[in-house]
C-alpha cells in the first residue's frame, strides 16, 4: 500500500542546461539567451516541457554571471512555470551533476522517479517528443531520441580507407535524454569518483549502470544552434504555417 502511494505522488523532473557559451555563433553572449522569433532561445524549450503533464520539478542550469538574463527570461517569457536555477560545472557533465544533487532528496523520497535531461541549444524540441520519451524511459529504464544515420561509413583498420555501412544501424542521438532517477543520480556520482567524462547522459549510464535505453524516433526539428546560420533555420521554421507549437 506503501508503494502504491508512493508511486501515485511520483513525478518527472526535466533539466534543461543552459551552461555553455556562444563561441561557435559568434555571439558575445551565452547563445541560449539570443533572440529567436520574438523570444530568447531557451526559453521555447523551457516552454514545451512546462506543457507536458507529469514533469513536476522544471530545473535550469546556468552560469552564474548569466543571472540577470536568467532573471528576465524567468521573468517575461516562463512565467506560467515554476522553474528551479542551479548553477553549472566547469564541464556539461558536472553541470548535469549538479542538477541532480539538487534533486536528489527528491530522488531519495521517490518524489521524482524520472529525470529528463535536455540540451538549451536545442530550442524546437516538442511537448509531444518529450512525453514520448518520457514513456519510454519509465517502461524500459532509458530513452533517447535520435534520426537514422545512415550517411554514416565504417573505416577499414588503416583509418583511411573505407569498409561500408557500419555492421549495425546508428542514429544521431538528441536530447532530451531521459533516465530512471535512482539509477541516473548514482551513475553520475560513480563517474565523478572515477573521473570519467562522457559524452552524453547515455554514455554514462551504458557505462555506470546495467539500466536499459530504448530508442525513441526523434525529430528534424529537433537540432542544436550551433552555428549562426541555425538560427536562421529556426527562424524559418517557427514562420512556417505548417509548423505547430
Amino acid at each position: 500500500m506503501a508503494e502504491r502511494s508512493k508511486a501515485a505522488h511520483s513525478h518527472a523532473a526535466a533539466v534543461v542546461l543552459a551552461s555553455g557559451s556562444g563561441t561557435r555563433v559568434g555571439a558575445d553572449v551565452n547563445k541560449v539567451y539570443l533572440p529567436l522569433a520574438g523570444r530568447r532561445l531557451v526559453s521555447w524549450s523551457l516552454g514545451a516541457f512546462a506543457r507536458v503533464p507529469g514533469i513536476g520539478a522544471l530545473v535550469l542550469v546556468a552560469r552564474p554571471q548569466d543571472h540577470r538574463l536568467v532573471e528576465w527570461v524567468l521573468d517575461r517569457e516562463v512565467d506560467s512555470a515554476e522553474v528551479e536555477v542551479v548553477y553549472g560545472g566547469r564541464t556539461r557533465q558536472e553541470s548535469e551533476l549538479q542538477a541532480l544533487r539538487h534533486l536528489a532528496e527528491r530522488i531519495d523520497r521517490g518524489t521524482v522517479d524520472t529525470v529528463l535531461l535536455h540540451d538549451g541549444a536545442r530550442p524546437l524540441v516538442s511537448p509531444e517528443l518529450i512525453a514520448g520519451v518520457l514513456r519510454a524511459a519509465r517502461q524500459h529504464g532509458g530513452a533517447v531520441p535520435g534520426l537514422p544515420a545512415e550517411d554514416i561509413m565504417a573505416t577499414a583498420g588503416d583509418a583511411e580507407s573505407l569498409a561500408g555501412p557500419l555492421p549495425c544501424p546508428a542514429i544521431r542521438a538528441q536530447t532530451p535524454q531521459a533516465f530512471r532517477a535512482g539509477p541516473l543520480l548514482a551513475a553520475y556520482e560513480e563517474a565523478a569518483r572515477q573521473g570519467f567524462d562522457g559524452t552524453d547522459t547515455s554514455s554514462v549510464m551504458e557505462r555506470f549502470s546495467a539500466v536499459p535505453t530504448h530508442w525513441v524516433a526523434g525529430e528534424q526539428e529537433n537540432f542544436k544552434v550551433t552555428y549562426a546560420q541555425d538560427l536562421m533555420v529556426a527562424e524559418q521554421i517557427l514562420a512556417s504555417v505548417n509548423y505547430q507549437r
